[in-house]
């Protein structure tokens, strides 16, 4: 395909590779020969994959989508972990291929890749990114449904649905996706031992085993303590449920003690571990320590799971805020240790906040928001003093100033 980018586009796209790719609109090139529009496709492209796919953005031949599709598609942080789940065989397919991110690292360890896409141009790019990449491959440009009416038994098969509707609205439940997983689950059991749905963070993951009936593991994924993907392994087997929250290199893992159709609601015990000291109700003190759970977990809600593997207790039923008298270095999340815990009373406030003026505030079951208690609280945004608003048991609004451990 580099065929179709003549030298002088090649030229202009080196020489402009870390430019602003919209000052580079605005003045154009002098030289008649270039092709603007695909050469500020790919300086776009090479610029985003700097971050998103470094491996790939050091190989000058790849060649990139255009902008929307470079920001739907996976980053390489991400797509390494999927191909954890794939594993290796001898076939895997990817029956929405995309831009072929997630597909090349999934497909490492198979001896036959398959990748399906129905858009003409991402099959076109894929297949030449392939041979770059030297990754042999067979490309089909047709829908999903098409390719698995008539497609032979594989190992592995990954979907990677769409989540618009017709009219461009997101949607959050698996039967509004494009395909139907639903609908093609039937001949996705049969024809694959292992299914591998990727889905939007933003989807009721208990809704999604129950609808599906046949999920034995869950992975919600954040990077940097950002919700990217939700990922479901189907299988044909009657298994506890696995919950696993991942977090950069942080995993917090449950399993369900019943059969894949229920909930996960109890916990691999974390191992010596004793309950925390703090009993339920208790204010807790001065140089006590409270941690924030990371985004994936926040995402799972498996807040009774971390009680049972770690020696903390919830500060209040919704806040999802934990404490504990001890600091503990490997709790999945944010560790703070509190310096001051003040109720909203004028004269009490004044006193705790005396000498602060700018503090990272979070709200949790709180009945402000982050912007009305800044400026209750006279405070800028930023510095080293985090401040965490919240109800406790007993109903009372509640301040936790403290500094971060870490």
């Amino acid at each position: 395909m580099t065929d179709a980018i003549n030298h002088h586009t090649r030229d202009f796209i080196r020489q402009h590779q870390h430019d602003d790719v919209r000052q580079l609109a605005l003045q154009g090139s002098k030289n008649l020969e270039v092709d603007l529009t695909m050469a500020l496709q790919q300086i776009a492209g090479r610029q985003t994959a700097r971050k998103k796919l470094p491996s790939w953005a050091a190989i000058d031949d790849v060649l990139y989508p255009p902008h929307l599709n470079m920001e739907q598609c996976s980053s390489e942080q991400t797509a390494r972990y999927k191909a954890v789940l794939a594993g290796s065989g001898d076939s895997f397919v990817d029956l929405t291929g995309g831009f072929g991110v997630d597909f090349y690292w999934m497909s490492q360890q198979f001896k036959q890749r398959v990748y399906i896409e129905q858009n003409a141009e991402l099959c076109t790019l894929a297949e030449h990114n392939f041979h770059v990449l030297n990754h042999p491959t067979s490309v089909y440009c047709c829908d999903t449904a098409t390719y698995l009416a008539d497609m032979p038994h594989v190992d592995v098969a990954f979907l990677d649905p769409a989540r618009r509707n017709e009219h461009g609205g997101r949607t959050y439940d698996i039967k509004d996706c494009t395909p139907n997983i639903l609908e093609l689950l039937p001949t996705l059991r049969k024809k694959a031992t292992k299914v591998v749905l990727k889905l939007s963070p933003m989807f009721d993951w208990r809704k999604a085993v129950g609808d599906l009936k046949c999920v034995t593991e869950v992975h919600i994924v954040s990077v940097d303590n950002e919700c990217k993907e939700l990922l479901l392994v189907l299988e044909s087997v009657k298994a506890p449920l696995l919950l696993v929250c991942i977090n950069n290199d942080s995993i917090f893992e449950v399993t369900s003690s019943q059969p894949t159709t229920n909930s996960p609601h109890i916990a691999t015990p974390h191992p010596q571990r004793e309950k925390a000291t703090l009993s339920l109700g208790e204010q807790p003190t001065v140089n006590t320590y409270l941690y924030e759970p990371n985004a994936s977990i926040m995402k799972a809600g498996c807040f009774a799971q971390l009680e049972q593997s770690f020696p903390v207790r919830q500060l209040s039923a919704n806040s999802h805020l934990f404490v504990s008298p001890d600091e503990i270095n490997d709790f999945p999340g944010r560790r703070f240790q509190i310096s001051t815990v003040t109720s909203m009373n004028k004269k009490e406030l004044k006193q705790s906040l005396a000498g602060i003026t700018q503090a990272n505030i979070t709200i949790r079951n709180f009945p402000m928001s982050v912007q009305q208690l800044r400026q209750k609280l006279k405070l800028k945004e930023g510095g080293n003093v985090y401040i965490f608003a919240t109800t406790g048991q007993d109903g009372a609004h509640q301040l936790y100033i403290c500094r971060k451990i870490g």
